[in-house]
């Protein structure tokens, strides 16, 4: 279903993309004159423009609908309640917090691996 809409949706791009390169330039943008273009007169300008209109609905409309369909089935889930899928290199493995949040089992787990506090000064060691 997604494939289908998405083939439409850019089928929808391309025909909008030359129905707009079609259209003749009202302003003198980018210092070309509108020329006599392939079509001329009021009703092709009218034209082009119910065109670009239509086609710009329907891409508003598969863009909505891509974008519904692609949230359709999610589950809310929650990546703080998942057990650590690496151990760190002090040795014994995190584990998942069962009450006080990530937050408080980070801080008992770094805790566990600091290495006890010197008593004074030390000295620096050579390589």
């Amino acid at each position: 279903m997604q494939t289908v809409v998405i083939v439409i949706h850019l089928m929808i791009v391309a025909v909008m993309i030359g129905a707009v390169l079609l259209q003749k330039s009202e302003g003198g943008g980018l210092g070309m004159g509108g020329g006599a273009g392939f079509m001329s007169s009021r009703g092709t300008a009218n034209l082009l423009t119910r065109t670009t209109a239509i086609l710009a609905v329907g891409f508003f409309l598969t863009s909505l609908f891509l974008s519904w369909y692609a949230g359709y089935d999610r589950k809310p889930s929650s990546i703080i309640g998942q057990p650590a899928q690496t151990q760190p290199a002090g040795g014994s493995p995190i584990a998942p917090p069962t009450s006080g949040g990530i937050l408080d089992s980070l801080k008992k787990a770094d805790e566990q691996q600091q290495a006890p506090a010197p008593t004074g000064p030390q000295v620096p060691r050579s390589q």
